[in-house]
């Protein structure tokens, strides 16, 4: 009987920004410090609960208000000034780990507002995600979100325009939006546009493509809350009918793998690589002589 082949992919698991911020994170609790931090860490159960035994409490933004004279770390996505001024006020240290890319978009877009305060500042992103209102707080809220290309009918185009995106939205719809405000600008009105979107993100698009077109099965391993991780999973769902999107070993499903001869692994930004490697081992038994081709599994 064929060998069933596994293989986890290279290009997935934490980008930059979340490696960093965990990092941190270990790094203060292995001190013994108490460590809060605003939010979650990173949108992945089993990561975050893996923080929460060696130490991290997780909190709100109106936990923060009860707080005084703590450390509070601010996670990748990052936050709106207001969140600085809380801490400042009440004493709080701030372990800031906002992801350098995002760190920037803020700057850039702070300064736009502040040079054309007249201006619509537009933002493609999904709305109430961290990372986008720490966006439209650069703005002191009056930025415009739109999460899908139909939003932008709403937009005024006798108006200047100054399109922004969330580092992690999809490169394609991205340009598809800039097309049709083209189109439709006044002639008296600016139209600039930035691309904002984190390529180390926006590449993982064709990788993880190719990747989900060359197995039976694509195990697509995130968290449910992950806004990176839904567009990823949509783009393997679309080459490969038969992907799934589990957030741990345990939702696999027997059912899935009859008549399979090769099965990828893959994940978002937010994915632990641990946590992939533990799907895999969970297949293992179920693998002709208990174990999976080795050769196939990435390093």
């Amino acid at each position: 009987m064929e060998q069933l082949q596994i293989e986890i992919d290279s290009g997935s698991g934490f980008c930059f920004g979340v490696t960093t911020a965990i990092r941190k994170a270990e790094e203060e609790l292995q001190r013994g410090a108490k460590l809060y931090c605003l939010g979650d860490i990173v949108h992945n159960g089993m990561e975050c609960e893996r923080l929460k035994k060696m130490g991290l409490i997780t909190i709100n933004h109106e936990e923060l208000l009860q707080l005084r004279n703590v450390k509070v770390l601010l996670r990748a996505h990052g936050e709106p000034p207001e969140t600085y001024q809380m801490a400042k006020e009440r004493g709080i240290e701030l372990i800031d780990a906002t992801c350098p890319v995002v760190l920037q978009l803020q700057r850039r877009i702070r300064q736009q507002y502040d040079a054309f305060p007249e201006a619509q500042i537009v933002i493609f992103g999904k709305p109430g995600h961290a990372e986008v209102l720490g966006l439209v707080g650069q703005t002191d809220r009056q930025a415009i979100v739109i999460d899908h290309f139909e939003d932008v009918k709403q937009l005024d185009f006798s108006r200047d325009i100054y399109f922004y995106s969330q580092t992690t939205k999809s490169l394609e719809e991205f340009h598809r939006i800039i097309d049709f405000i083209q189109e439709h600008i006044s002639p008296n009105a600016v139209f600039r546009s930035f691309d904002t979107i984190c390529r180390q993100v926006a590449n993982r698009m064709p990788n993880i493509s190719a990747f989900a077109s060359r197995h039976d099965l694509v195990l697509f391993v995130c968290g449910r809350k992950s806004s990176n991780g839904r567009v990823l999973f949509d783009e393997c769902l679309r080459v490969n009918e038969n992907s799934h999107l589990i957030e741990g070993p345990e939702e696999i499903e027997n059912r899935w793998l009859h008549g399979v001869k090769t099965i990828g692994i893959c994940g978002a930004t937010s994915t632990p690589k641990w946590l992939m490697e533990r799907c895999l081992q969970h297949l293992q038994p179920t693998t002709p002589g208990g174990s999976c081709d080795p050769k196939a599994t990435a390093p």
